[in-house]
């Protein structure tokens, strides 16, 4: 008879994870294949992606999950197609068409730089319908689904560059604009594709996205969906953080104390959030600085063993 299986303690995934995602499958089924391929139940993402959309998806593996909220709030940047000459249903190429098409050729290069002038800066939005915003606790793409009528309520956003980077017309009087687009989090492109079409006169929407940064994180240092496992660990907690925060390093007494959820005495401006790091290198809290001492905002155990057969 075979002997008893070894068991061995290893530590658990933990870190974050930059992933190219591609069409065709949902940012779950992203977290989906990211558990698998790291062992692990605790994978969470930041900023969805629609099936149709592809490019950079950041993943948090075990206690680096906590960074995520962190991540919701920054810029973005995305390449887009917008398609003039009919509007959706969705705002982009999944939807229905409505009404008749119309010939977008027809609308001159300078009307076309107005519309998009007129939609960078700060504006107000009202998000796309099929979003995945909440309306009385379900989402609203799930009651558009269901057949309802779905209205939102615009909200502040900004377009800080929306460029055209080449048009192309078709025979059949479609026109479609190649775009690259750098907003704050919260901004809809497909909502950019359907006003833009509505300001000229001939109906948009989105036939291509593609996410190609999230703050300072870009999709060229991301790993394609196929390449997730064991070649392609996640970045370590603490690099992440020290680009996104100011840092507060500490010496192991204030690391001791800290990790207590003590209040110390730091030498350090005052700021919000922080990242506290340990003198081993370990992330051990995001922490506020006020009036010479740091509180723990977010605090980041060290990752746990998993025993594995």
């Amino acid at each position: 008879m075979p002997g008893p299986v070894e068991k061995t303690e290893v530590p658990a995934p933990n870190g974050v994870l930059l992933v190219d995602k591609p069409e065709d499958i949902t940012s779950h089924g992203v977290v989906a294949r990211a558990r698998r391929a790291y062992g692990t139940r605790k994978v969470g993402h930041a900023g969805t992606l629609d099936p149709m959309a592809t490019g950079l998806l950041v993943l948090g593996l075990g206690p680096s999950t906590r960074l995520l909220t962190y991540f919701v709030g920054l810029d973005k940047v995305y390449l887009a197609t917008i398609r003039l000459g009919f509007a959706t249903t969705t705002d982009d190429r999944e939807g229905e068409a409505i009404g008749e098409a119309v010939d977008a050729t027809r609308v001159p290069a300078e009307r076309v730089a107005e519309g998009i002038a007129a939609l960078t800066g700060p504006i107000e939005q009202v998000p796309s319908s099929v979003s995945a915003i909440k309306v009385d606790g379900r989402r609203s793409y799930a009651r558009v689904r269901a057949g309802e009528d779905v209205s939102l309520p615009a909200r502040p956003v900004t377009v800080h560059e929306f460029a055209l980077l080449e048009r192309r017309e078709s025979a059949d009087g479609a026109v479609d604009l190649d775009v690259r687009v750098a907003c704050s989090s919260g901004t809809y492109i497909r909502a950019l594709a359907r006003d833009l079409g509505a300001a000229l006169g001939t109906g948009g929407h989105l036939t291509a996205l593609r996410r190609t940064a999230v703050g300072p994180f870009s999709v060229g240092d991301a790993v394609p969906l196929d390449g997730l496992g064991s070649d392609a660990p996640p970045a370590d907690p603490a690099a992440i953080a020290e680009r996104l925060f100011p840092v507060l390093r500490l010496d192991p007494a204030e690391a001791v104390d800290l990790g207590h959820g003590k209040r110390i005495a730091v030498t350090h401006e005052e700021a919000s959030p922080v990242a506290a790091v340990g003198p081993d290198g370990r992330l051990l809290a995001l922490v506020e600085v006020a009036s010479g001492r740091a509180r723990v905002l977010t605090a980041f155990p060290a990752a746990a063993q998993e025993v594995r057969s």
